[in-house]
């Protein structure tokens, strides 16, 4: 959506980045303590256009909201997709070199195993590919922490996302796509990460953390 076709008020401050497209892709953020300084986009031209980044930076942190490109169904988008892996790591990797970096959002892509309920069936679709997850592989090995993940090595059928398809999210065969990542060296102040399955109202469900600043 555009900014003015909101019907609604939060408490303390809105920052948007729409896409030149209606109602395709776009970030928000809604926060209470108005941040030191807020940017849009990467400094990319072939895809700021689509409004996937929100930048805020505070006193002791940097927070990055996201929603990553999908592939489409039949993986035409993938090439794109991969550059934007690529841009963005250097961009997160260069912002954690000044403050410990937060990333939320939708990242399209479930990276292991135990956060796709039918993996085997997935491999080669959009979110599970192996080029998909190799470069959120290579993310996290820049210094970023999964925090859901590292917080609860073994749980599985927790999901994020659920088709709209056969009853998927009544039957919990879901994806986990949503994330918060954090630099490495903020991760013993996470608290706690959790997943709110029970909150409807999209085919998504919300996720947080709780992090001790």
């Amino acid at each position: 959506m555009q900014p003015e076709q909101r019907e609604f008020e939060l408490e303390g401050c809105g920052y948007w980045n729409s896409a030149l497209k209606k109602g395709y892709s776009g970030t928000a953020v809604f926060a209470k303590p108005e941040p030191l300084s807020v940017e849009t986009g990467m400094g990319e031209s072939w895809h700021d256009t689509e409004g996937r980044l929100i930048k805020l930076e505070y006193d002791k942190f940097i927070l990055l909201n996201v929603y990553t490109p999908n592939a489409q169904h039949g993986l035409p988008r993938l090439p794109h997709r991969l550059e934007w892996e690529d841009a963005f790591r250097a961009f997160a990797s260069g912002l954690d070199t000044r403050k410990p970096v937060i990333i939320c959002g939708d990242l399209n892509v479930a990276h292991t195993e135990m956060d796709i309920k039918n993996a085997r069936s997935n491999m080669k679709n959009p979110g599970f590919t192996q080029e998909e997850r190799g470069k959120m592989t290579e993310l996290l090995d820049a210094g970023f922490a999964d925090t859901f993940r590292r917080l609860n090595p073994d749980r599985r059928d927790a999901y994020t996302w659920w088709s709209n398809m056969a009853n998927a999210r009544e039957r919990n065969v879901g994806w986990r796509i949503d994330y918060f990542l954090v630099s490495e060296r903020i991760m013993p102040d996470i608290k706690e990460a959790f997943i709110c399955q029970d909150v409807y109202g999209s085919d998504h469900c919300p996720v947080g953390i709780v992090v001790d600043v």
